[in-house]
C-alpha cells in the first residue's frame, strides 16, 4: 500500500511541479496577505505583536484553501477518479497518498511565511522544536481533514464555494491550537505551547483515520 501512496502523491506533486501554480501564484499571494495585514495594523505594533501567530495562521488556511480545490480538481477532471477506481489502488493509499502531496505544499508555503513574519514583523522565535512541531502537527491536520472533505464534494458543482463553508469550520480547532502553540513559540503569550500541541496531534491523527477509512465510500459515490 505505501508504494501506492508515493505514487498518488508523487503524481500530485509532478503535476504541481510542472504547473509551478504554487511558487508563481500561491506563495506571492499568502506573502502579500501578509504585507496587507502588517499595513493595517502597524500603526498598533503591540497589537500587531499580538496577532502575529493569528494571522500567520489565518493566512496558512487561505493557502490550504487553494491547495485542497486544486488536488480535489485534479481527480475530477478526465476521468481520473473512474480511473483510480478501476486501476485497483486502496482507497486509503490514494487519500494518504493526496494528504501527503497536500502537506508538503503547505509545509514549503508555511516555512517562507516564517521567514516573513520574522522579517515583516519582527518576531522572534524562542523554540524552535515547538514551532517546527506545531508546523508539522498542525499541516497533518489540515491536509487530512482538507482531503477528506474535498472528497465529499467532489461531485457538487459549486464545490468551489462548498468547500470553503464545510472546511473552516472544521479547521477551527487547528486555527485555535497552532495560533496558540506559535504564541508560546515566539513567546508573545504566556501559555503552555506543548498542551496545545498534544490538541492539534490528536485532531490530526482523529482526522486521518477518519479519512482512510471513509475515503474509498466517498470515492465510489462521487
Amino acid at each position: 500500500m505505501w508504494n501506492d501512496v508515493w505514487l498518488v502523491a508523487g503524481k500530485d506533486l509532478r503535476i504541481e511541479w510542472r504547473s509551478r501554480v504554487t511558487f508563481s501564484q500561491v506563495l506571492p499571494f499568502a506573502l502579500l496577505v501578509l504585507v496587507l495585514f502588517g499595513f493595517a495594523l502597524d500603526a498598533n505594533r503591540p497589537v500587531l505583536d499580538a496577532a502575529t501567530s493569528g494571522l500567520f495562521w489565518i493566512t496558512v488556511l487561505f493557502v490550504a484553501l487553494t491547495a485542497v480545490q486544486r488536488s480535489t480538481s485534479l481527480e475530477t477532471t478526465d476521468g481520473a477518479r473512474r480511473a483510480l477506481l478501476l486501476a485497483g489502488v486502496e482507497p486509503a493509499a490514494v487519500f494518504l497518498g493526496k494528504a501527503l502531496a497536500v502537506a508538503v505544499q503547505l509545509l514549503f508555503v508555511e516555512v517562507v511565511l516564517v521567514g516573513g513574519v520574522i522579517i515583516l514583523y519582527n518576531a522572534a522565535v524562542e523554540s524552535f522544536p515547538l514551532l517546527v512541531a506545531t508546523l508539522l502537527a498542525a499541516t497533518i491536520g489540515i491536509a487530512a481533514t482538507g482531503t477528506l472533505l474535498g472528497a465529499l464534494v467532489a461531485g457538487v458543482r459549486a464545490r468551489e464555494t462548498v468547500l470553503p463553508i464545510l472546511l473552516l469550520p472544521v479547521l477551527a480547532p487547528v486555527l485555535i491550537g497552532a495560533t496558540r502553540a506559535f504564541d508560546d513559540a515566539l513567546g508573545t503569550a504566556a501559555v503552555d505551547g506543548w498542551a496545545w500541541l498534544g490538541l492539534l496531534a490528536g485532531f490530526g491523527m482523529i482526522n486521518v483515520v477518519l479519512g482512510a477509512l471513509a475515503y474509498g465510500v466517498l470515492l465510489e459515490e462521487t
